[in-house]
């Protein structure tokens, strides 16, 4: 059923697109719809069977023509129905054809949470909720078939969680009118998987299909209750169980929105090459989870074992039941601590290492795995931070963007932990002991933890001293962190350092900022901007424009030929989400100023072309307009980071944001995971494996800009130049 294409009216190279989504009822699908079509750059169609015959239930056939008309009209399509055999996509995937690509989006949640969102849901569309919808998602998942591009697919990505499901509606989100999509498979953890162990084989402990990598054991102590699920009496009975990454869930499992949550995987420091006591260990490790918990909020501690059936996983895990710790923010893994993402779909930013005293790699077990997952960054970036370490200690190293572990799995510290050694075949054994060697691990684990709150915190760069006090009595009422810092920082900016600083600096120094209660903390460097604002006298030979309202400043680690800063002079104005109608002067002002600058520029090189704009989120406090040429030929533009926060949504035009200002008293921001969408040229929209390849890719490309950066003067040529619609 190919779609008629020859009377439509647009550009020959335009593909619309048939997306069909693969997933269980309540595995999202209607939401992954709604969440594009709310902030789509292109125009979509939800085509649902339950709705299809005005408002109500229809037929395939039905859905099929109002597709095939929405394509005839210039739009693409969302086919929303579970679409879980190969048999009930065929037809749709027909659909395609020398100007539709169609694509599969694959929402592979676990069983048990779309069970639980079918039965929770009221006013349904085809009212499949309450009790009879755990045994009919139930039996649908027994028969599913995974789409594969042999089906006729252009591309099919996968999600494995709600992580994977926002990167994927955020990547669809951005797609303009002429963009395309790279194609082959993505995000799919093993092509060979049939099925997903449905909710009464997970109840029943049946061994599922080994589908995604290492067993994740988690406490799942308390079942909800309110969930009326077949076989409720096995779900009560049911305290401790073993199940697949895919198969991890709420209630005791990954959190929902797991990636936005600050994450520690530590390994059990001591009990393996230094033989400590495992009962005495596991009471240490629970003290002082639970005495962390207690003292920090959203934050999330993962205990690794690389063994199945291990010892101390057991012991932790009822120790900690029975101390009821949120088994949301604690809970124990089996896998390889290296690759924990990858292989099991759980991110976590920070990792701890069993180390040696010399910080080196070599040995073997933990440290030998993440030096060398790591690679060569580690062992060069630890040196920077310290020699050696002494038992009870740890040393927090933020991982170079460059390292394999930050680029595959995310991880972005690394925290080195020396423990106490039981093992007489081993330097400075302490024999038996356990009174030196108990005090010792609970330093270690303090030290530890004070140290990945200090990353939580913002404090990088860091040695933590031994002898903290989590879990202890008398540390209740003690919130503060003990640090030696090994590296000087500045309670004052001299005018030197203030002028070294750009809107990269905050990632080149490890340092960045969180939102605590609502509102920015801004580290020491990120407020640089701020104090040439307030004191632009001090700056005089640095600065290229002083006046009541602005200043303005070449960026010193520019992203193009050209990139300007125009800096608000208003104390309290830190960022765009600060902007109200009462700025709107301002903003026209510093639009102005910049639109003067970008033609003095153009004026000398009428080649060049510029666009003005803001950061969604900016690193640096005191709200700033970018003023950048568009050929980003810069030593400094180095990383996926640098490139979308200028060529996504992220980046909001500054004609864009006075108009929504002036209308609705606020301007859109867009979230900072846009950061790290694929990379694509800013003028064909082609996608690119990494930097280098981009940039060799767009010093030679001479396609037309996308026709949403030709409206609305978002882009700024030569009187006299032209720039061709794409």
């Amino acid at each position: 059923m190919e779609v008629d294409c020859q009377n439509k009216s647009r550009d020959e190279n335009r593909k619309d697109i048939v997306v069909i989504l693969v997933g269980a009822p309540g595995s999202g699908k209607s939401t992954f719809c709604e969440d594009v079509m709310r902030t789509a750059h292109r125009p979509w169609v939800r085509i649902c069977q339950d709705t299809i015959a005005n408002g109500k239930a229809g037929t395939k056939s039905q859905c099929l023509k109002s597709a095939a008309d929405a394509l005839r009209n210039g739009k693409s399509v969302f086919i929303d129905r579970c679409n879980l055999e190969r048999e009930q996509r065929s037809d749709f995937v027909k659909l395609g054809g020398p100007q539709v690509d169609v694509h599969a989006v694959v929402l592979d949640l676990p069983a048990k949470l779309c069970i639980s969102r079918s039965v929770k849901r009221s006013g349904h569309e085809g009212n499949l909720q309450g009790g009879k919808a755990a045994a009919v998602v139930n039996r649908m998942l027994q028969k599913k078939e995974l789409p594969k591009l042999g089906e006729g697919f252009s591309r099919i990505t996968f999600c494995q969680n709600e992580g994977d499901v926002q990167n994927v509606v955020n990547t669809y989100s951005a797609l303009g009118p002429s963009d395309t999509l790279p194609s082959g498979c993505f995000g799919q953890k093993n092509p060979d998987a049939k099925i997903q162990l449905g909710i009464m084989k997970f109840l029943k402990k049946v061994d599922a299909p080994d589908t995604v990598g290492p067993d994740v054991q988690t406490c799942v102590s308390k079942q909800d209750t309110s969930e009326k699920l077949p076989s409720q009496k096995e779900t009560e009975n049911v305290k401790l169980s073993s199940c697949k990454a895919s198969e991890v869930t709420e209630g005791g499992d990954f959190p929902r929105k797991a990636s936005d949550v600050p994450t520690l995987a530590f390994p059990s420091i001591s009990t393996s090459d230094f033989q400590f006591n495992h009962e005495k260990a596991s009471d240490i490790i629970v003290e002082k989870v639970k005495g962390f918990l207690d003292e920090v909020g959203n934050v999330r501690l993962v205990l690794v074992d690389l063994s199945h059936g291990s010892k101390i996983l057991s012991l932790v895990r009822n120790k900690a039941a029975q101390k009821n710790i949120d088994s949301n923010k604690f809970f124990t893994v089996v896998g390889d601590i290296t690759r924990l993402y990858t292989g099991a779909g759980l991110r976590c930013n920070v990792i701890a290492n069993a180390a040696n005293w010399r910080l080196k790699p070599g040995g073997g077990g933990v440290n030998a795995a993440i030096f060398s997952a790591a690679g060569p960054d580690l062992e060069i970036a630890t040196k920077d931070r310290a020699g050696s370490i002494s038992p009870g200690s740890a040393v927090v190293v933020p991982l170079p963007s460059t390292s394999p572990l930050y680029k595959r799995e995310g991880v972005t510290h690394v925290i080195h932990v020396l423990g106490p050694n039981m093992n007489p075949q081993r330097p400075n054994c302490l024999g038996n002991d356990y009174i030196k060697g108990c005090k010792i691990l609970s330093e270690a684990y303090s030290s530890l933890f004070e140290g990945f709150a200090s990353i939580v915190r913002n404090q990088t760069k860091t040695v933590v001293k031994r002898g903290g006090n989590y879990g202890s009595e008398s540390n209740k009422k003690c919130k503060g962190l003990r640090e030696e810092p090994l590296v000087h920082m500045m309670s004052e900016l001299d005018e030197k350092a203030i002028l070294s600083v750009s809107t990269d600096t905050m990632e080149k120094e490890g340092l960045e900022h969180d939102k605590v209660g609502g509102n920015k903390v801004w580290g020491t460097w990120a407020q640089a901007l701020y104090h040439i604002a307030m004191h632009p006298e001090k700056h005089k030979n640095d600065l290229i424009e002083i006046s009541d309202d602005v200043v303005v400043l070449n960026d010193l680690y520019p992203k193009a030929q050209k990139h300007l800063l125009v800096l608000a002079r208003l104390d309290g104005l830190d960022r765009l989400a600060d902007v109200q109608k009462e700025h709107l002067s301002l903003l026209r002002t510093m639009h102005s100023v910049g639109i003067k600058w970008a033609k003095k520029f153009l004026s000398d090189d009428a080649s060049l072309i510029f666009r003005l704009g803001y950061h969604s989120a900016p690193s640096m406090r005191q709200l700033h307009l970018h003023v950048i040429s568009q050929d980003f030929n810069s030593i400094h533009l180095k990383n996926k980071k640098h490139w979308n926060s200028f060529n996504t949504a992220f980046f909001r035009d500054s004609v864009d944001v006075i108009e929504e200002i002036d209308e609705h008293g606020k301007a859109t921001l867009n979230d900072e995971r846009m950061l790290s969408m694929e990379l694509r040229c800013h003028r064909c929209r082609s996608a690119h494996p990494n930097i280098p390849r981009l940039k060799s890719h767009i010093s030679n490309c001479q396609a037309n800009f996308p026709i949403t950066l030709l409206q609305n003067d978002r882009l700024v040529i030569a009187p006299n130049g032209a720039v061709n619609e794409a």
